[in-house]
């Protein structure tokens, strides 16, 4: 088994060394504004754990599909599943959302301020659109004080609304495994308005049997100045994906004899059913802001989105299923400085509201895969209200203290209209009613060198499928809403005579009642397992070595362990929590020419890891060495041709694209594809 670990620790240990040049001239970095924690600062007087990410790192030789590929640089958060649209992307930020057998938990995911998590607390990530987007920021911690209900972490991008690069791009891509990908891009502005419309065609027949995809995407923004102080944008987003199917998973012996083959059998059948989804979603949003509220800032949004989803699943039984969802939402904010005593404080103050709504259905399918009787028809309803408070006060030039507190009311609801099962009306409702705060102190010793400690709670109820029953329909009376402590301890800056930026973080993350999933049949359910611990090391460095050589690493060196979790059968305490490798390192070296050329080496390590709670099912760590390149010419005085390429797993290593968490007929894997080649052009002007 391959080991980081004293690698990794020499590492650490050299950058907790002081070094006698730190003394020396360091402005040369320009300066970084997040926005993510609510509170616009400077980075480096942001106590917390957050990384950017900027357009170059999203889309330069990029296919810009899946979050994967700019995220991957982020230290621990991992991402499982990328070959898999009909289950999607799982997501994992410091353990938060591993527990996810597809979609996303625990994370909140925001795009362009509209939350793409509902108020029960999952979310998808099908409708981000990639193309357009300018700067992704990723809080790696809980996060309930700024977000509410199920952040563990948060992750929020913003895409272009045609102020910054105005023009038009047209790109073509193909690749392995029958990908293929068209864009279009267009966006600029003229007097008070602006505008950028992006959109997309993907279609990808797919690695494995049973798991091609075809999706457009359409994202939109009109932005209109209404003076030098205020500003109206509309945003719109829509997504049709008519069909994206699911391969399933494959025992060991299956996945070592035929690592592109479904499993056939009399009630799993991936082929035979046509496992798979279909997807078709609008959103809507407008956004109002006022730089000159008063002595302060006012920012006013609203959205409505509408979902129709269809899937099925790859077992015999009651595997159809379906929901019309309606979602909407608002929130208003007012930020404002003003002094306390001698002492400047900046603060922020919000309310936020969203309600969903799901019309869910659930049929039986025979082993021919014709749709039978239905076994479950309900409505669904979320409502969740949260009021907020965020201030830094400035106790010094270079200390500033930060406090955050908020109150989430979340309301849950089951109409249950399918009478003729054993339990008869199941229906119900749970209410939670929950209280974060958070605290954290910044020392910027100099102007680009900061430490920090900071200390928060968060809260997740369980969402409506983590609620599933087994004894029926309505709710499992039995799950209750797990919550977690988080403490770090912080370090960043930027060694100009190095020109070598670091960001160094300590983490222990406590959590009760953590919700971890269990197979019945072929049916996922969940249940709290007690309390678990998290702690670790996370290291991102970049290093500008030369004018046209960068290195970029992330690693992270963790523990995540249930501390005490038991069943009547079994003990689980100081146990791995399943589907988590404990380390992961990616580099990058990235070389950039004259006129867009440029060539990136990419390494990535992950961990060996556990599938199910007994840690009796053992998936090994691998390597995997990823390469991209391109080229530009300039075809006219306003014309750009662009042309790139790139290899993944250029070393064809055996590994698997995901896990499936306990699975109880043993079927955890999911084979990755082999080495896999794209490229593409596109024509800008």
């Amino acid at each position: 088994m391959k080991r980081l670990t004293i690698t990794s620790v020499c590492l650490v240990s050299c950058l907790l060394t002081p070094p006698v040049w730190a003394q020396a001239d360091d402005t040369a970095m320009a300066t970084i504004e997040v926005t993510a924690p609510r509170l616009a600062r400077e980075l480096y007087a942001t106590p917390a754990a957050v990384s950017t990410l900027e357009s170059d790192a999203i889309a330069q030789g990029q296919q810009r599909v899946r979050l994967d590929e700019s995220l991957v640089r982020v230290p621990d958060v991992f991402l499982q599943n990328r070959d898999n649209f009909a289950q999607g992307q799982r997501i994992s930020i410091r353990g938060f959302g591993a527990r996810a057998p597809f979609g996303v938990r625990g994370i909140t995911v925001m795009v362009d301020g509209i939350p793409y998590t509902l108020p029960d607390g999952q979310a998808q990530l099908d409708a981000i659109d990639l193309d357009s987007a300018e700067r992704i920021e990723v809080i790696r911690g809980p996060s309930s004080v700024l977000y509410g209900n199920a952040a563990g972490g948060v992750i929020d991008v913003t895409t272009a609304d045609g102020r910054d690069n105005p023009g038009t791009s047209v790109r073509a891509e193909a690749g392995s495994d029958g990908y293929r990908k068209t864009s279009l891009q267009t966006g600029g502005s003229q007097g008070d308005w602006s505008h950028h419309v992006s959109l997309s065609a993907l279609n990808v027949d797919g690695y494995r049997e049973q798991s091609s995809t075809e999706k457009y995407l359409l994202n939109a923004k009109l932005r209109r100045e209404l003076g030098s102080e205020r500003a109206l944008t509309a945003i719109v987003n829509l997504l049709d994906n008519p069909h994206s199917e699911d391969p399933g998973g494959l025992t060991l012996e299956a996945a070592q004899k035929d690592p592109k083959g479904t499993t056939d059998s009399a009630f799993y059948s991936p082929t035979r059913l046509d496992a798979g989804q279909n997807v078709d979603q609008q959103l809507l949003g407008l956004q109002y802001e006022d730089l000159a509220a008063g002595p302060g800032e006012f920012y006013l949004k609203g959205f409505i989105s509408q979902r129709d989803f269809e899937q099925q699943l790859p077992y015999v039984g009651d595997s159809r299923l379906g929901y019309q969802r309606d979602y909407l939402g608002a929130s208003a904010e007012y930020h404002h400085e003003v002094t306390l005593g001698d002492l400047p404080l900046s603060y922020i103050t919000g309310v936020e509201v969203a309600q969903q709504d799901d019309e869910r259905f659930r049929n039986d399918v025979n082993p021919q895969g014709a749709v039978g009787e239905q076994v479950a028809e309900e409505t669904q309803t979320a409502t969740s209200t949260g009021v907020f408070a965020q201030g830094d006060l400035a106790l010094t030039e270079q200390v500033t203290l930060s406090l955050g507190a908020r109150f989430d009311r979340v309301e849950l609801e089951i109409d249950d209209r399918y009478l003729d099962d054993e339990g008869g009306d199941q229906s119900g409702e749970q209410n939670f009613n929950e209280w974060s705060g958070s605290a954290g102190l910044s020392y910027r010793y100099r102007p680009q060198h900061q430490v920090y400690v900071n200390t928060g709670t968060a809260f997740e109820t369980p969402t409506f499928s983590e609620f599933a029953n087994p004894a029926g329909g309505g709710f499992n009376p039995s799950v209750s809403p797990q919550k977690s402590w988080n403490r770090e301890v912080g370090a960043r800056g930027y060694l100009a005579p190095l020109a070598l930026d670091y960001d160094l973080t300590l983490f222990s993350v406590r959590v009760r009642d953590e919700l971890v999933p269990y197979d019945e049949g072929d049916r996922t359910f969940y249940q709290n397992a007690g309390d678990t611990g998290r702690e670790g090391i996370e290291l991102a460095l970049g290093w500008q070595f030369a004018d046209q050589w960068r290195l970029d690493s992330a690693l992270t060196l963790a523990r995540y362990e249930f501390d005490r979790f038991s069943t009547p059968a079994e003990r689980f305490g100081g146990n791995r929590i399943p589907g988590l490798p404990e380390q992961t390192w990616v580099n990058q070296l990235t070389w950039e020419g004259r006129d867009d050329r440029f060539a990136t080496l990419e390494t990535l390590y992950t961990g060996d890891m556990v599938a199910d709670n007994a840690n009796e099912v053992e998936v090994d760590d691998y390597w995997l060495l990823n390469l991209r390149a391109g080229n530009g010419w300039r075809l006219g005085n306003d014309t750009r041709l662009n042309a790139y390429v790139g290899v993944r797993n250029l070393l064809d290593e055996d590994h698997y694209a995901n896990v499936r968490l306990n699975d109880g007929n043993n079927r955890f894997y999911e084979p990755a594809p082999g080495r896999s080649v794209y490229g593409g052009v596109e024509v800008s002007f």
